[in-house]
């Protein structure tokens, strides 16, 4: 697809959960704002402040997960990404799409769902960055969610399964994971039951841009 410049570089079948560290190790913040950006933005995504670090989302541990919280994962996973850490940056938009929204907030209206941020990462991880398999990473996480809003929660990470598969159809799934696959048609009937007024209709659009080769 258009942007895409090879194949992750270390362990393709390593899951994004593995990672150590989690999203940003305590202790790590100052090497990671000393870092010049290696790749360039994700234009579904704010710009990102140069002084970022793990403290950006532990702040939010007892103020709440609200539209404050949503940005600043979007923030801190561009901050990730354009220091070459991909597979914690789409951790980062786990951490986005978890936020306690309702879907009428203002910060949507600007910065929709991650989902076309999500394809566009995975379609552009330049060779030598390590990403993971998130095809894998999504496989588990939606088979081992848990509550709160676990419906919610886990048909949003079957909908960036399906759509990493559509943009990196040879990354091969877990076959040593026992799980039942869903076919896009109940992905979609899971997000209306469950995911914001419009949500569906944004992860469809994503879709067919992936089909396409524009996501």
């Amino acid at each position: 697809m258009p942007g895409f410049s090879g194949k992750p570089g270390r362990a393709p079948s390593q899951t994004l959960g593995r990672i150590r560290g989690g999203i940003d190790a305590a202790g790590r913040g100052d090497q990671l704002a000393g870092m010049v950006p290696a790749l360039p933005p994700c234009p579904q995504l704010p710009a990102a402040r140069p002084d970022l670090d793990w403290r950006s989302l532990h702040r939010h541990r007892a103020a709440g997960r609200g539209e404050e919280f949503y940005r600043d994962c979007l923030e801190y996973g561009q901050f990730l990404w354009q220091r070459g850490l991909a597979a914690r940056a789409l951790l980062c938009l786990d951490r986005a799409f978890g936020a306690e929204l309702r879907g009428e907030e203002r910060v949507l209206r600007e910065f929709p769902l991650p989902y076309a941020a999500t394809a566009w990462m995975v379609g552009r991880v330049p060779p030598g960055i390590f990403i993971g398999n998130p095809r894998v990473h999504f496989q588990h996480y939606a088979d081992r969610m848990n509550e709160p809003r676990r419906e919610q929660r886990r048909w949003r990470a079957w909908a960036c399964w399906a759509l990493v598969r559509r943009v990196r159809p040879d990354w091969p799934g877990d076959p040593r994971h026992a799980v039942e696959e869903p076919a896009e048609a109940a992905i979609a009937a899971g997000l209306r039951a469950a995911g914001h007024p419009g949500e569906e209709a944004l992860w469809r659009s994503c879709l067919a841009a992936a089909e396409q080769g524009l996501a």
